[in-house]
């Protein structure tokens, strides 16, 4: 069993997420969600919360959980810390070393694994600047999970789409950071 600290960000592809979250406590693994102001955009801590059988964390104000589990514990706790889906602003937060919310805080203040999923429009992920990030990013020890090619939400075709829930278990297990069944 695998504790895993998912971090969802904002992007349509953030409806994935919950699928994910389903098929890996099925698989018997622990998921404490955050979720980004983004991803609440598209989908509820009520949806991520009964899924994942765990609070949803989502603000680094949070007094209750600043003084009952802290944010450095929070990013402690975990085997690894799942982004999915990585949108473009929170990848290039990542790559510049931001921490201005409660989940890139988290990622600065970890000692375990991070592993991407990045999500977004095609011209997005074949921007310079994405690749310059996501270039920074492996250098820092990130892994990533190349995003798929195909139809986008917007209409578009070509690479940027998150890869469907189970391609990205099997990464994780391939990778070995989920044990066998």
């Amino acid at each position: 069993m695998a504790r895993i600290l998912l971090i969802v960000g904002g992007g349509i592809a953030a409806y994935k997420a919950l699928e994910l979250v389903r098929l890996l406590k099925k698989d018997g693994h622990e998921v404490t969600p955050v979720l980004t102001k983004g991803g609440e955009h598209f989908i509820t801590p009520m949806s991520l919360g009964t899924l994942a059988e765990s609070a949803v964390h989502s603000s680094l104000w949070e007094l209750k959980d600043e003084v009952e589990i802290g944010h450095i514990q929070l990013s402690r706790a975990a085997d690894f810390i799942l982004v999915c889906p990585a949108t473009a602003d929170l990848l290039a937060k990542m790559a510049a070393g931001i921490a201005d919310d409660l989940a890139t805080t988290l990622l600065l203040a970890t000692d375990k694994p991070v592993v991407v999923a990045p999500a977004m429009n095609v011209r997005m992920w074949l921007h310079p600047a994405t690749a310059r990030n996501i270039q920074q990013l492996v250098a820092d020890g990130v892994q990533v999970i190349e995003p798929a090619d195909g139809e986008m939400a917007c209409g578009e075709h070509g690479p940027g789409r998150l890869p469907e829930p189970q391609a990205i278990i099997d990464w994780l297990s391939e990778n070995r950071l989920l044990a066998a069944k």
